[in-house]
């Protein structure tokens, strides 16, 4: 084995011009591999932090539900109904919906999320929040995402200065403003579908979504009592309830929202192909870099053949050097890698860093290239004889 690590790594070392470019070509490969798996995460990550944040143990949607960027409610009655079956503590109703905010600067106005609630029961988990709801209580009070994307204007700056922030809100299908005063910052972030976040109370969502009416819920929150056992409650509404609504865990409305972004949005789709792409592009130039190298030794080959070496040993050079190559390519493409994440992450305050999960399988997915690299290109090293050199 040592001796085939040898030849193999001599091989590849002989031609140092050679090795840095193929070393570099991997790298590239590496990098957009990391590119593609960041944002498919972050893609994700993004589009589940509220649900990751509500405060339910169980939750209700309606059966036309889709994701939470699009409008889909259920009768808030259905909430009610259920308030006295056996474990349900309390049960809490949101109310979403896009709105258009004026930017302090330039008067343009930009789509943001809206989401609406009951100030005395807090529905979210971000310590901000808990800090802050009850300031919600007050009328056309609101709470500002202080990482919603910069096209809003410096809310969060002016915020942080003391100074008063007076924003003007616009329903989609009204060309009159409602204004708002910012009464505090929280931190949830952007998601591919949303720039940024407002959170209002009930009575203050109804004031600039007029024609919205309070009956109609988007999402019920659904609090067990300490001693309540989650699937049996969740069994007894599934039967109670009517059959326009769901009933689901945590998990199953994350996967939910996950599946949509998944199979149904076509950015989902874009980076499947992307990844597949990067992987056939990956494959060809690793092959190209190997059979180059091949043919540059084939008399060397032929010569180790004739000495009575067989073609596993020589097929098991070929690996070692996909190996080798894999491994001087990988590592300065996963130091580039962390230096663009941190640059994305910046740009578009999207949650992108780099985990041992990332880092795991982009490390798999140019070993599995390489190998598969190699692979193709011991055709021409399988067939070689030594008669035709000697």
């Amino acid at each position: 084995m040592i001796i085939n690590i040898s030849l193999a790594w001599l091989q590849l070392a002989r031609q140092k011009a050679r090795f840095f470019v193929a070393s570099t070509g991997i790298a590239f490969i590496a990098v957009l591999m990391f590119i593609q798996v960041g944002f498919q995460d972050a893609l994700y990550t993004s589009a589940t932090q509220l649900h990751n944040n509500l405060k339910g143990d169980l939750f209700i949607i309606s059966t036309q539900y889709q994701s939470l960027t699009f409008n889909q409610s259920f009768p808030r009655w259905y909430l009610y109904q259920i308030l006295g079956c056996d474990g349900i503590e309390s049960v809490n109703p949101i109310y979403m919906q896009f709105a258009k905010l004026k930017n302090l600067i330039n008067g343009i106005k930009f789509p943001i999320y809206v989401l609406g609630f009951e100030p005395n029961r807090p529905i979210l988990k971000l310590p901000d929040i808990q800090q802050n709801h009850s300031l919600l209580q007050l009328p056309n009070i609101v709470l500002f995402d202080s990482k919603s994307r910069s096209q809003f204007g410096p809310i969060p700056q002016t915020f942080e200065q003391g100074k008063p922030v007076i924003l003007e809100i616009f329903n989609y299908t009204s060309s009159i403003g409602y204004k708002v005063k910012v009464g505090g910052l929280f931190s949830l972030g952007p998601s591919f579908g949303v720039d940024g976040n407002l959170i209002v109370s009930a009575s203050t969502f109804f004031q600039i979504f007029q024609g919205r009416s309070a009956q109609n819920v988007d999402i019920g929150l659904i609090n067990l009592k300490a001693d309540a056992d989650p699937q049996k409650v969740l069994a007894i509404l599934s039967a109670k309830l009517p059959k326009d609504v769901i009933v689901m865990t945590r998990e199953d409305f994350i996967n939910l929202e996950k599946s949509y972004w998944t199979l149904r949005a076509p950015i989902g789709f874009v980076f499947q192909l992307m990844v597949t792409m990067v992987f056939i592009v990956g494959v060809v130039v690793v092959y190209q870099i190997l059979y180059s190298n091949i043919t540059s030794h084939l008399a060397e080959y032929a010569t180790l053949k004739a000495m009575g070496f067989k073609n596993k040993y020589l097929l098991i050079v070929v690996f070692q050097q996909a190996l080798i190559l894999a491994s001087f390519g990988y590592i300065p493409g996963f130091a580039i890698s962390i230096g663009l994440y941190d640059v994305a992450q910046g740009i578009t305050n999207l949650p992108i860093s780099m985990s041992v999960d990332k880092a795991a399988i982009v490390l798999l997915f140019i070993i599995l290239m390489c190998l598969a690299s190699g692979l193709i290109s011991t055709k021409k090293l399988r067939n070689v004889d030594p008669a035709d050199f000697f």
